[in-house]
């Protein structure tokens, strides 16, 4: 008994194909080709999905709700950003002191980096609390500063002790690290819970 290659039988029905194709019109056969390449191209993103590239644990995180800015407060209540005092995000509701606002005004190079290493910051920092200066790390906010931390030093699979309420970025960046978050919550009057912790 002869067995039949799958590999010639594939290749007689590329060329049968091909030939049906030749024997078309012209206009019907470009419409064959195009029809043919979009359901490929189709197939090919939904085989490329972008998620496939993030890590697994992070697809299953909760999304992060951020703060809303005056200007989607001032829409969403009807009033001005000047009538608005925001308490959500341990901001300082007075803005910064004149002489700061001067101080911007007037940068001699807005539009260049600035010093990665805020050195000039943190030699006035270290100068006024009495520290060496190489003891010192300047970023921009406690968000970033909180991530470097953890990036620096959390494995997957180690665990950050949260006690809530508090900063809920200490429990984002650690999920964002794949740690773990041990919650052990405040008692009354926001003390820490000692035993708890230990």
């Amino acid at each position: 008994m002869r067995h039949a290659n799958p590999a010639a039988a594939g290749s007689l029905r590329s060329t049968h194909a091909s030939q049906k194709l030749c024997n078309l019109p012209q206009t019907r056969r470009a419409r064959v080709v195009m029809q043919a390449a979009t359901e490929q191209a189709v197939q090919q993103q939904q085989a490329c999905s972008p998620t496939q590239f993030l890590r697994p644990h992070l697809l299953k995180l909760a999304p992060y709700t951020p703060i809303e800015p005056f200007e989607v407060l001032s829409a969403k209540y009807g009033r001005s950003p000047q009538d608005i005092v925001k308490l959500d995000a341990n901001e300082n509701p007075y803005g910064p002191p004149p002489e700061v606002r001067e101080a911007l005004a007037n940068m001699p190079f807005p539009h260049i980096y600035p010093d990665p290493e805020t050195r000039r910051l943190r030699k006035a920092l270290a100068d006024w609390n009495d520290i060496p200066m190489e003891h010192l790390l300047v970023g921009c906010g406690a968000d970033e500063l909180i991530d470097l931390l953890m990036r620096c030093t959390l494995d997957p699979g180690d665990a950050i002790i949260d006690c809530p309420p508090t900063f809920t970025m200490y429990a984002f960046d650690a999920d964002v690290n794949a740690a773990q978050v041990i919650t052990v919550p405040r008692l009354e009057g926001f003390g820490y819970d000692l035993e708890g912790i230990k």
